[in-house]
């Protein structure tokens, strides 16, 4: 399965304001890279990029001032099968864990585990360890949390979620991930590229998905709390503790969102070929 997928944002910002942006893609197993998704800085910039320590890649920039465009269009192979599902998958006592892992297990700004300790081992702390007690969490803040576009809020957290019952993808992420950290499991928030492929169509504008990844059975498992389903074409951005390290855009100034289109589509060999044949012209142009 080949799919098309990228994004145009577009900021007004004062001359001056550095920038750092999350948009680069990263391939997890059974994806590769056909169209690097470059991105291209209308009026053109000077930027450069670099690993943070997370392992995702950021490019940072200098608005000029005015209307400053970020685009990219790539391409990417995708297996076409589900995210798998590893029902075996056993949580590993926090004593045996690899040391990178430990950091998900703590408190973060969005993910208040002091907060949640208590209510999550009353609801999940009876049930039998592993990936069914993880699915299980998402089960619950699936059913529990009321998804809408009019409950979005950058400040926002785990427990006020739970108070109030209503969010956005980030907060059923944030959420569920406070829930297994609760009871040692390491859980990370990750926003991602993710299209309508194999589901039906949602009528509403393309965003960025936010979900969380568990490491189970020595390995991180992606597990989406707001769609509650192994989906097919998910297409990793960033990973952080919370959607506080994976912000796509961190402007050190004033700048303020004018646009913002993102895409990620099935497309056929034909499409592919003239979309590929339309590459080479414009750079050979």
């Amino acid at each position: 399965m080949k799919i098309r997928f990228g994004y145009e944002i577009a900021y007004d910002s004062v001359h001056g304001v550095a920038m750092v942006v999350m948009l680069r893609a990263q391939p997890n197993s059974g994806q590769w890279i056909i169209q690097p998704d470059d991105m291209v800085i209308e009026p053109q910039r000077p930027h450069t990029s670099y690993i943070d320590v997370f392992g995702n890649t950021c490019t940072r920039f200098v608005c000029s001032g005015g209307i400053v465009s970020l685009r990219a269009d790539g391409i990417i192979e995708d297996s076409g099968m589900p995210e798998p599902q590893i029902l075996d998958a056993q949580e590993i006592p926090v004593a045996h864990l690899p040391s990178d892992t430990l950091q998900y297990l703590l408190a973060s700004r969005y993910c208040e585990t002091d907060l949640l300790m208590t209510e999550a081992w009353r609801l999940f702390g009876h049930l039998a360890p592993g990936w069914s007690r993880v699915q299980a969490i998402c089960d619950f803040v699936n059913q529990y949390v009321t998804f809408g576009y009019q409950y979005a809020s950058s400040t926002k957290t785990a427990f006020q979620t739970y108070v109030e019952r209503c969010g956005v993808c980030r907060d059923f992420a944030h959420l569920a991930i406070a829930f297994c950290r609760c009871l040692n499991i390491p859980a990370r928030y990750c926003t991602a590229y993710l299209g309508d492929i194999g589901v039906p169509p949602v009528n509403a504008p393309m965003d960025f998905a936010g979900a969380m990844e568990v490491y189970l059975g020595g390995a991180w498992h992606s597990f989406d709390p707001r769609n509650n389903a192994r989906r097919i074409g998910r297409i990793m951005i960033a990973r952080g503790h919370d959607a506080g390290d994976v912000a796509i855009s961190t402007a050190f100034g004033n700048s303020f969102l004018r646009s913002f289109r993102v895409w990620t589509d099935e497309i056929s060999e034909q499409q592919l070929s003239q979309f590929m044949a339309s590459t080479s012209v414009v750079r050979a142009a």
